[in-house]
Parts: structure tokens; C-alpha cells; sequence
């Protein structure tokens, strides 16, 4: 015996195979209920051609009118139509309740003495075209016709009322923004002169001349500058006079003050550095002519030192000419050395000079780009100001000139909307039964197609493998496809020894080994117990195939009628239902003597005995106790048929007491929620479940794959078997 519950637990199916499984339920209840969607079609017919029949006649009448698309109005006009739902709003318009309602109005005066009446209204296009084709039916031929016509009047009526107060919308709208935009235009125009007034430098800027000009002069004086510096910083005295020299003049520095504090820009002209040999009016002419003097007098000096060269090859040193010339060479000397500390000192004079200027330059160059910063923010602000003026006095020209050129009531005609076909004269309908009785028919067909849909949903009977899988977390043990049912008996005929019900018996044969190799925990259930949560399940049978399969596997199997309340076991097998397994249990009975030999070897059947209502309490008994110990030592296997779970009591007293339960369902009758209440009272007796049986399987269906293969149970002639050429080439 086994204290504590199994269950197996499965993968759920995906979404997919769930889907799959709903389709496959449905197209069984089709099958089922085929006749419901008979019945509902025929009854729609029915229904249709009785109304159709005994309706009031009715009258029709036909009238055409034509859209234009295209309207003759000025492009700044807001008036447009809706181009790509352009039929359909016309459509729409026609059998608008304004129309409708204007239309019998219109007959109601025109027409007092016919009264009212209702009218069905339906309008048409013509493919590829824009023209509408409108369809009055009503009970009254004259009242038809009139609301027909007076539709049309008014729907033209209401079109030409509809642009009408899209004109006067227009100008309303238009006169409204030209007011607004000249408000701005004003205001606009005073920011503008505002700050023309306060920022003079905008003028100088509309006259081309900019702090920025002013400033790339600057930097390319001071770039001059300070190349000419760092040359006279890294040349000697003699490099800067040869320089002087080669240069055939003199370089002169513009003095021109700069003036600091004033608004206006100075003349870009007078800051200028000229390069020449005119000395001008500078500081440095002086040094210039200085410098000329000391290249001639060192000149002078070596053309007398060559020429005292020349003396000395013919006179003597002591000669007059050559002390004169000697003398006169050392004057020279003396002069050469005055001369030159002149220039030394002229041109530290001018390094000094360049250094003050260029330190003048930069402090220029930063006021002058804090005042060109300032000017480009102001300039940004200007321009934006003159942008925002320009704008707004386009759109304002532009708003007059359409003020000044629209006319609506010129523009709108020639009329967009013509009626090219009155409302003819209202003639008899024709009394379509035909299309009246399909029409029903399809309804009663969607109506009967509804409730199978809503008895579907409201069905909880497990109709696949795969809603079994999904509804239940319990291992299955297998499946039994559907048999023919015995006519006299309702339900399928035992397993007979030579039985052509191939895939019925291999479902068996498959339970069996089931059971044979269960990978469970602990020893292998000798005593099973077979039940099901309602009658009709088929646990009856499925208990007595069950024991014939493991019999004919050479097991010794004792099947037991344990149903004391109407065991049918003993009209399976046709032995006597009494003495039995009740008087066993109630009168103290030998259970061995009320055993009988089957025709099938190794089975042996304990059949119920004498119907009993107390059958609850004869299986807590310790007679049952007793017998299951005794059964069990003798027989492989014991397997017991009992009564329903939720039809008594007798199988939550004798489960627990039992080594493995197996539970059956039958396919599209077994209620889930019963089979799980059923399950749970299993459960809370700490039964030990082997698995479900899955009974009565459609063999058609979609998810159920076995034993198909008939050419595996074909007889072979010789022998029973296949013959090695018959096997190699696949064929039976």
C-alpha cells in the first residue's frame, strides 16, 4: 500500500496546439450538431418569406443626380471639399436627417391630403462616376415620388445654405486676421525705428563700414609690427645696416594718434605702414640719415685702408704719404666707432618704439572686440526686427489682395450640384422571395452558428487529448479509440482472442505495459482499482479489457465486480452474479468458492453478488481487508470495478486501501469540473493515482496518432508471418 498520492506532471500545450484543439472541439460539434444550423437556416427562410409575404406593397421610386468635384472659386478661398471621401460624404449628406426631415416637411405642405408616411431612402453611385443614383421605397406610390424630388430640392437647397455660410465665414475670417496683422505691422515697425534710434551704429553698418573692418586692419598693422620687433631683436647692428642697404631705403612707421572714447570709426586710411626710401615726416628720419653716414664712412674707411695697401708695395713706412694716410685712416676709425654707437643708439631708439606701439595696438585690438561683440548682438537683434516687419507685411499684402479679389457669389456658380433625372413615378416593388429566402436563411444560419458558439463556451466535456493535457496535470496512461456499440448492449464488446479491432485492442495492449514499466518510486501496484467520476464513463469495460490484456501476457488476474449497487461484470463474461463479492464481505462467505474460470486463460472473476445499499461500510470493514491480502498473494494482479465517484461513497472508503487507482474519462461526455471534484476527493483520502484513461477517443481526430497502421495487422498466409523477400521490400 502506498500512504501518499502520485501525480505526474506534464508540459502544458503552447498557445498553437490550445488553438489547434478549439478548432478541432468545434468542427466535432458540427459534426454533432449539424442539424441545429439545418434547422436554423430553414427557420430563417421560413420566417423571411412569411413576412415578405404578408407585408403592406410597397412602391420605388428612381432619381439621378450628378456632383461636380471641381469648384469654380478662388484658391484663397477656404471653401474645399474632401477629395478622397468625396462620394461617400455626398452619399451621406443625401440621407442625412436634415434632408430627411426637411423633405417630408416639404411634401407634408405641398401635399396635405396624402398625409405621412415612411420612406426608405437609399442612395447609390455609379461606378467611375459622380453620379448618384437615389432609391425611395415607402407604402404610398404619390408620397413616395414627392419625397423622392423633395429630397433632391432640398439636398441641393442645403448645399448652396452650406457654402453660403462658408463665404460669410471667409470674409468674416479674413477681415478678422487683416485687423490682427496690422496691429502687429505697427508694432513691429515702431520696435524697429525704436531701435534704429538708440543704436547708431547701425548706421554705420548700413553704410559698409563695421568694427569688424576696423579690427582686421588693426591686427594685420600689429602683425606687421611685431615681425619687424622680433627682426631687429635676433639681427646685429651690422645685419640690421646690411638689411637697411639691400632694402635701397628705410622703413617709416605712420605716428597717426588712435582715438580712445569716441563712437565713430576712425579712417581705416590713415592707419596705414608705408615701405620706401622717403624718410618723411617721422621720428626716425634722423636715424636714417645717421645710419647713411656710418655706411659711408666705413666705405670711405675701406677704400683708404685698400689704397694705403697699394702705397705700401712702392714707398716706406716712414714715407710722408704714407703717415698722412695713416693719420688720415685712424681719423677715419674714430669716426667710424661715433658713428656707430649713433646707430646703436637709433636703433634701441626704435626697438623702444615698436614696443610702445605694439603695446598701444593690443589694448586697441581688446576695445575694439568688445565693441564688435556688442555690435554683432545689436546687428542680430536689428535683423531679426527687419525679418519679423517683412513678414508680417507679406502676409498682410497678401490677406488685402484676397479681400480685395473675393466674390463669392461669382465664384460659386455656374451650381456644382444638378439633378439630371427627376423622381420618375413610383412603381410596384417586386416581391423577391428568393433573395428574401437566402437572406433568412443566412441569418437563421449566423443565428444557429451563435449558439453553438455560446453552448460551445458553456461545454466543459474534455473533447482532445489536447484539452486533457491542459486541463489536467495528471500523467495518461492511454488512449481507446471509439468502437461500434453492441445494439443490445450500448458499449463495446470485450477483447476477443483472433479480434480484427486493431487499434482497440493495441490501446489496451498499450495500458498494459503502461503499468508493466511505470518508472514510479516503490514496489508495482498488484491491486488497481478502475473508476470514473460519472456512469457512462466506460470504466467498466475498460477494468474488464484490462484484465483480459494482462491475462493473455500470462499474469494471474482475479477481476473483481466491486459496484454492490448494479454490477454488470457477470453479463460480460456470462457467469452467475451470485454468490458473490457483497456476500463475501457481509456474510463471511469464502471468497475463494465464489470465484469463476473465465474463457480466457488466467482471468478469474469475482462477481458483485447480492445488491447491496450498504456497500460503504462493507468496505471499511476488516473482512476487506482481510480479502484484499488474501487475493493479492494468490494473483499477480487483482483489478476492481467499482461505482462512480460522485454516484456513492463505496470508492473513496476502498481506494485508499488500494495499491494504484485508475481513472477514466470519456471523451466529449466527461464534465472537467466533475472529473476534477472527483480527482480532489481522491485526493483527500491520500489514494495513490496511477494515471487516466483517455476513453472513446474519435479516431479521426487531429491529435490522436495511434495504432492507424493497418497493414500490421494483416494475417500473413504462410504461417502467421512475413515471408525475408516480403520484408526486404517492404511489401505485406
Amino acid at each position: 500500500m502506498n500512504d501518499q498520492p502520485v501525480q505526474r506532471f506534464h508540459d502544458r500545450p503552447n498557445t498553437a496546439a490550445r488553438l489547434h484543439a478549439r478548432l478541432s472541439r468545434f468542427r466535432n460539434l458540427l459534426r454533432e450538431k449539424w442539424w441545429v444550423l439545418v434547422l436554423g437556416a430553414m427557420a430563417g427562410a421560413i420566417i423571411k418569406i412569411v413576412l415578405l409575404w404578408n407585408a403592406p406593397p410597397s412602391y420605388v421610386s428612381v432619381g439621378r443626380m450628378i456632383v461636380s468635384m471641381k469648384l469654380a472659386i478662388q484658391p484663397a478661398s477656404l471653401y474645399s471639399e474632401e477629395l478622397s471621401n468625396f462620394l461617400g460624404t455626398q452619399a451621406a449628406l443625401m440621407q442625412c436627417g436634415v434632408v430627411v426631415n426637411r423633405a417630408h416637411e416639404r411634401v407634408s405642405a405641398q401635399k396635405p391630403e396624402i398625409g405621412r408616411h415612411a420612406v426608405a431612402l437609399n442612395v447609390s453611385v455609379l461606378p467611375k462616376t459622380t453620379i448618384f443614383v437615389l432609391q425611395a421605397t415607402g407604402c404610398d406610390r404619390d408620397y413616395t415620388q414627392a419625397f423622392l424630388q423633395a429630397c433632391m430640392d432640398e439636398y441641393i437647397a442645403l448645399k448652396k445654405e452650406m457654402r453660403s455660410q462658408t463665404s460669410d465665414t471667409t470674409v468674416a475670417g479674413l477681415t478678422e486676421q487683416v485687423m490682427r496683422l496690422e496691429k502687429d505691422l505697427r508694432r513691429a515697425e515702431a520696435e524697429m525705428v525704436q531701435f534704429q534710434s538708440t543704436n547708431s551704429m547701425m548706421l554705420t553698418q548700413e553704410q559698409g563700414n563695421s568694427p569688424a573692418h576696423y579690427l582686421t586692419t588693426l591686427y594685420q598693422r600689429l602683425v606687421t609690427l611685431k615681425s619687424e620687433y622680433a627682426l631687429l631683436q635676433r639681427l646685429t647692428l651690422d645685419q640690421n645696416l646690411a638689411r637697411r642697404q639691400a632694402a635701397g631705403g628705410t622703413f617709416s612707421l605712420g605716428n597717426e594718434p588712435l582715438a580712445e572714447g569716441n563712437d565713430s570709426l576712425p579712417d581705416t586710411n590713415a592707419v596705414a605702414l608705408t615701405a620706401g626710401g622717403t624718410p618723411g615726416q617721422s621720428s626716425t628720419a634722423a636715424g636714417d640719415r645717421g645710419d647713411t653716414a656710418y655706411l659711408q664712412a666705413q666705405q670711405q674707411l675701406l677704400l683708404l685702408r685698400v689704397e694705403q695697401q697699394e702705397l705700401g708695395r712702392y714707398l716706406r713706412p716712414n714715407h710722408p704719404k704714407m703717415i698722412a694716410m695713416q693719420e688720415d685712416i685712424a681719423r677715419r676709425e674714430e669716426l667710424l666707432k661715433i658713428l656707430r654707437t649713433q646707430s646703436e643708439e637709433q636703433l634701441k631708439n626704435r626697438k623702444e618704439l615698436l614696443a610702445v606701439e605694439i603695446e598701444i595696438l593690443e589694448k586697441d585690438l581688446k576695445a575694439w572686440d568688445a565693441r564688435n561683440q556688442e555690435f554683432q548682438h545689436k546687428n542680430a537683434e536689428y535683423q531679426a526686427l527687419k525679418a519679423n516687419v517683412q513678414r508680417i507685411r507679406a502676409l498682410y499684402d497678401q490677406l488685402l489682395a484676397t479681400m480685395q479679389t473675393l466674390d463669392v457669389n461669382k465664384e460659386i456658380s455656374p451650381e456644382s450640384v444638378e439633378t439630371i433625372e427627376a423622381a420618375s413615378p413610383a412603381y410596384a416593388a417586386r416581391l423577391d422571395l428568393w433573395k428574401g429566402a437566402v437572406n433568412g436563411a443566412l441569418l437563421g444560419l449566423a443565428l444557429g452558428l451563435g449558439l453553438l458558439l455560446v453552448l460551445d463556451r458553456l461545454d466543459d466535456r474534455v473533447g482532445s487529448f489536447t484539452e486533457l493535457q491542459d486541463l489536467f496535470d495528471e500523467n495518461v496512461l492511454g488512449q481507446v479509440p471509439r468502437e461500434k456499440l453492441v445494439a443490445s448492449k450500448r458499449q463495446p464488446s470485450l477483447i476477443l482472442p483472433e479480434d480484427t479491432r486493431h487499434s482497440f485492442v493495441e490501446a489496451y495492449r498499450n495500458l498494459r505495459s503502461s503499468l508493466l514499466y511505470m518508472t514510479e518510486a516503490g514496489n508495482r501496484p498488484k491491486t488497481i482499482l478502475v473508476t470514473s467520476s460519472v456512469p457512462n464513463d466506460g470504466k467498466s469495460i475498460t477494468a474488464a479489457n484490462l484484465a483480459i490484456t494482462m491475462a493473455n501476457a500470462g499474469s494471474r488476474v482475479l477481476l473483481v465486480d466491486a459496484d454492490l449497487r448494479k454490477g454488470t461484470l457477470h453479463r460480460l463474461f456470462g457467469v452467475s452474479p451470485e454468490p458473490g463479492l457483497s456476500d463475501v464481505l457481509a456474510k463471511g462467505t469464502a471468497w475463494e468458492t465464489t470465484v469463476s474460470a473465465t474463457k480466457i486463460a488466467n482471468l478469474h472473476i469475482l462477481p458483485a453478488g447480492t445488491f447491496t445499499a450498504r456497500s460503504s461500510e462493507l468496505f471499511i470493514s476488516e473482512a476487506t481487508q482481510r480479502f484484499l491480502r488474501d487475493a493479492a498473494s494468490r494473483y499477480d494482479y487483482v483489478i476492481f470495478d467499482t461505482v462512480p465517484v460522485m454516484a456513492a461513497d463505496d470508492v473513496t472508503c476502498l481506494a485508499p486501501q488500494i495499491d494504484g487507482v485508475i481513472f477514466v474519462l470519456r471523451a466529449a461526455f466527461t464534465s472537467a469540473r466533475v472529473a476534477r471534484a472527483s480527482l480532489e476527493s481522491l485526493y483527500q483520502r491520500q489514494v495513490r493515482l496511477l494515471g487516466l484513461v483517455f476513453n472513446a477517443v474519435r479516431p479521426s481526430s487531429e491529435d490522436y496518432y495511434y495504432y492507424r497502421y493497418k497493414d500490421y495487422y494483416r494475417p500473413y498466409p504462410s504461417g502467421g508471418t512475413k515471408t525475408a523477400e516480403s520484408a526486404r521490400t517492404g511489401q505485406a
